[in-house]
């Protein structure tokens, strides 16, 4: 489970939004552009070029 703390600052490196847990925890969805940040081990990897596009991920 991700840290409530961590979560409430974390924000999308492209648009600066917020990001959300998917139903799974396996990432994090920014809430306005969309893109999916994976987590790894339980570690958000924030990087843009890392990111899924909401268009790109398998429904």
């Amino acid at each position: 489970m991700i840290d409530k703390k961590l979560m409430s600052i974390l924000a999308c490196p492209v648009c600066h939004e917020k990001v959300s847990a998917d139903e799974n925890e396996q990432f994090l969805v920014c809430v306005s552009c969309g893109r999916a940040y994976p987590v790894k081990n339980g570690i958000p990897v924030m990087l843009a070029d890392q990111a899924i596009l909401k268009d790109d991920r398998k429904s």
